[in-house]
């Protein structure tokens, strides 16, 4: 099996797999090879963005921790200043502003995969982020 970055006449880039390049180049020539987002047949081979590293040294990992736990804090600060925190009460606020019983507004909170699934069969869109708990 062989991977390929494809890119169609729109611009759209994909990743196709094949069993080896003469099967690339026999169904790119007959175009098979069919862009999913726009169905366009015109696709070429782009090169890779994909490298192998070194793996990271002790002090790389350090560093990633600090700088992930400091975007994290950051996207928690950004969620309790411009979002109110409706707990348990999320999937029930979410279908009053669908129907326009409350005003729309910026909320967080909780729901089960049983309110989860009714706000998506009203069309609701949401989703959901996993708050990692933080060392002090």
């Amino acid at each position: 099996m062989i991977v390929y970055d494809l890119q169609c006449a729109n611009g759209h880039t994909f990743e196709g797999w094949f069993e080896d390049r003469k099967a690339y180049e026999d169904q790119s020539q007959k175009k098979l090879i069919v862009c999913p987002v726009c169905n366009e047949t015109s696709v070429v081979s782009v090169p890779s963005r994909f490298s192998i590293k070194a793996g990271p040294t002790l002090s790389d990992k350090g560093n990633d921790i600090s700088v992930n736990q400091a975007m994290v804090e950051k996207v928690m600060d950004f969620l309790e200043n411009n979002f109110e925190d409706v707990g348990a009460n999320f999937s029930r606020e979410a279908l009053k502003m669908h129907y326009n019983v409350t005003e729309k507004r910026n909320i967080r909170g909780t729901s089960t995969e049983a309110e989860e699934e009714i706000l998506k069969q009203e069309g609701i869109k949401f989703f959901k982020l996993p708050i990692p708990r933080l060392d002090s």
